[in-house]
């Protein structure tokens, strides 16, 4: 039995808005923890982001919202993710998301929500727990 592969994740910030510390600092975190990331960089459409996530391979793909708009672009971008028949791919995602919001996004196929104040420990712990790539 050898060693599974890396996790690969793409880290994106969908939509408008114009910060990116944070999808960074998780970035370099799940990096340090051995796993390889793609970080798609600000202000990707939903299209992008799934069409990365395909060319790479991914294993999970995270979004970073902070701008209010993250129903519509979780929705859009898990949709997407089974259109392409890469419904398989795990989606976390984290920002200023209402707690109220919470069950909804993971109605809509969401693994799991980090609001402000998860540490990036917490992130690593997660994806380790409940992501395969064997």
């Amino acid at each position: 039995m050898g060693n599974a592969a890396p996790v690969r994740i793409v880290m994106a910030k969908p939509g408008l808005d114009g910060h990116d510390r944070g999808a960074k600092v998780v970035a370099r975190a799940l990096r340090d923890a051995g796993m390889e990331v793609v970080y798609t960089g600000l202000h990707q459409s939903p299209e992008q982001i799934v069409e990365a996530a395909i060319q790479e391979d991914a294993d999970v793909v995270g979004l970073s919202v902070l701008s209010g708009a993250h129903l519509t672009l979780f929705a859009k971008v898990i949709g997407l993710l089974r259109e392409r028949d890469a419904g398989d791919i795990v989606v976390f995602g984290g920002g200023i998301i209402p707690e109220a919001d919470i069950p909804e996004l993971e109605a809509l196929g969401v693994a799991k929500v980090f609001t402000p104040g998860a540490t990036t420990a917490s992130i690593v712990d997660w994806v380790r727990a409940n992501v395969r790539t064997d």
